[in-house]
């Protein structure tokens, strides 16, 4: 039970309550901030950091490669795949408006989405449509959004990897930095944040939400629910699928040519340079039931899969060693849809979930969505 003292001080009189201490959260608790100054906002999260993917994933600032745009088409319209597209380029936008380049270690060193030996039919298929695509994102981007590269792809000393499309409105962050100090912005702003608190369900009712956790209850006037691919813990009727992204990085490699952010198989995987360490995520589509869970763990079919790539194509002649290996939880709609789920689910209770591996770039877009709808 919490003592008087504890529940007057941090649980007492909360206009607004956030499930969710990662990105999307801080955004909404952020928001909030800017539309009510003097509002109670409490953010509350279950693990000692962030649990899902906020300070888990690759860092990469990006918007969605050719062949990853052309892919979505196949199962949405133009309209809804553009706007995702816009939506993720202001969101990451807005968050450096906060935060800038220094406090984010934001780097501009582009992108490239590139193609292993046997897939000249699927370059071709991007090649065919990169003059749809850039007309269609120049409203968004001001320039072509991508460009043929063939001729850079050598100096990096991949092998079997000979046609790339460069990106060059694409940048890199460093994950953990970006994110200590949102949480620092969310302390200055008066937003209490309480770590290591999980809430098991809540209850709206005409005088607020009552809210339950393993040790006590306490009441809120409203609740944002931004757990991401957590989400269905609380609203269990919701489509919102958990999804693990697997990565591992190595020890440092002196020399490392490779520089900017890199996209291969559709986006199935990623690659970039950290302090002269490749790091290396994806492979889910080895095994996507199995990758369709919420359990932080890694497991021998991927990371032994994520190992042979780095072996046999993007380290081929460089000798090197894996320092860690780590996973992240994502959240997809059914079918892999990376459609958004931003849902009023009562005048008292908001969703911001499911942001379909795009947390990097849409995460603010959504708090500022979420926020909107709690006000």
């Amino acid at each position: 039970m919490l003592s008087f003292w504890e529940s007057q001080t941090w649980f007492t009189n909360v206009d607004y309550c956030i499930v969710g201490g990662g990105l999307v959260g801080l955004s909404t608790a952020l928001n909030l901030r800017d539309q009510f100054p003097h509002s109670r906002i409490l953010v509350v999260e279950r693990g000692c950091l962030p649990s899902g993917a906020s300070t888990k994933n690759a860092g990469f600032a990006c918007y969605g490669s050719p062949s990853e745009i052309l892919d979505d088409l196949q199962s949405e319209s133009e309209n809804e795949v553009f706007l995702k597209v816009e939506k993720r380029y202001s969101g990451f936008r807005l968050l450096h408006s906060w935060l800038g380049s220094n406090k984010m270690g934001f780097e501009a060193n582009g992108g490239y989405e590139i193609f292993q030996a046997g897939q000249d039919d699927l370059y071709s298929d991007v090649l065919t449509k990169l003059n749809f695509l850039n007309q269609s994102l120049k409203t968004i981007f001001g320039k072509d959004a991508f460009l043929t590269d063939n001729s850079s792809i050598s100096k990096f000393g991949f092998k079997s990897i000979n046609q790339s499309i460069s990106i060059p409105h694409e940048g890199q962050i460093d994950t953990g930095k970006s994110l200590f100090n949102l949480v620092k912005l969310a302390h200055e702003k008066d937003i209490t944040i309480i770590n290591g608190l999980e809430i098991l369900n809540f209850e709206d009712s005409s005088d607020g939400v009552y809210i339950h956790t393993k040790r006590f209850d306490f009441k809120v006037n409203k609740l944002a629910i931004c757990t991401n691919g957590f989400a269905k813990s609380l609203l269990p009727f919701l489509e919102v699928e958990p999804a693990r992204a697997q990565v591992l990085i190595t020890k440092p490699i002196a020399g490392l040519a490779i520089k900017g952010v890199f996209h291969m198989n559709k986006g199935y995987y990623y690659f970039r340079n950290v302090e002269n360490r490749v790091l290396l995520g994806g492979g889910r589509q080895l095994a996507f039931s199995e990758e369709n869970t919420d359990e932080l763990a890694i497991t021998d079919l991927i990371q032994t899969n994520l190992r042979s790539i780095l072996l046999n194509y993007l380290l081929p002649s460089t000798p090197h060693e894996i320092e860690q290996s780590w996973s992240g939880i994502m959240g997809f709609g059914v079918n892999n849809s990376k459609e958004v789920l931003i849902k009023s689910l009562s005048k008292n209770v908001v969703c911001g979930v499911r942001l379909g591996g795009m947390g990097i770039a849409i995460g603010a877009n959504v708090g500022q969505e979420v926020a909107k709808r709690l006000s």
